[in-house]
């Protein structure tokens, strides 16, 4: 079996990830990010690589509140599921959560079955308190009104899954 490194990423990183987002947008699993969004949200995302350096998967951690975080845009190419790329993303990025001093982490899935697997659980509505709320929904960004179930998002969330995990 092939190896493969987990690593924060670089700038250089970007156009990979966005050739790997593009598929799934184009599908409609994932909402579409100009790369100069990518850019901007580096600082946020984990990749990994394969022994030739290849990115071969990616994953951002987006700090939602004070305890609350999520991950977006996990992507692993076709030839490397199933091979535990995915969940050394996603440990990188409960890691990075941690330190952060992050208590909870988010999840809007289509891939249930492999967040279940990491102790992520399905959520309904009311997630955090009315005073949270009434400040996170004046949030632009279009995670914060998913995981707020708000009703602009739905065409955009159709058959996704919100999960949430407490660290």
């Amino acid at each position: 079996m092939s190896e493969f490194t987990v690593r924060a990423a670089r700038t250089s990183d970007v156009r990979a990830i966005h050739r790997m987002l593009e598929p799934y947008v184009q599908r409609r699993i994932l909402l579409g990010k100009d790369i100069v969004v990518l850019y901007e949200a580096v600082q946020q995302f984990i990749v990994a690589e394969d022994s030739d350096g290849t990115v071969i998967g990616c994953g951002a951690l987006h700090v939602m509140w004070d305890d609350l975080g999520e991950i977006r845009t996990l992507i692993v190419s076709d030839d490397w599921l199933h091979r535990g790329v995915g969940r050394g993303i996603v440990e990188a990025l409960e890691n990075a959560a941690r330190t952060l001093g992050l208590s909870r982490l988010f999840c809007l899935t289509f891939e249930v079955e492999f967040f279940t697997r990491r102790g992520f659980s399905e959520i309904g509505e009311h997630v955090v308190d009315p005073d949270v709320y009434s400040q996170l929904v004046r949030s632009p960004d279009e995670g914060i009104a998913e995981f707020l179930d708000l009703a602009h998002v739905k065409p955009n969330t159709l058959g996704n899954t919100r999960m949430l995990k407490n660290l």
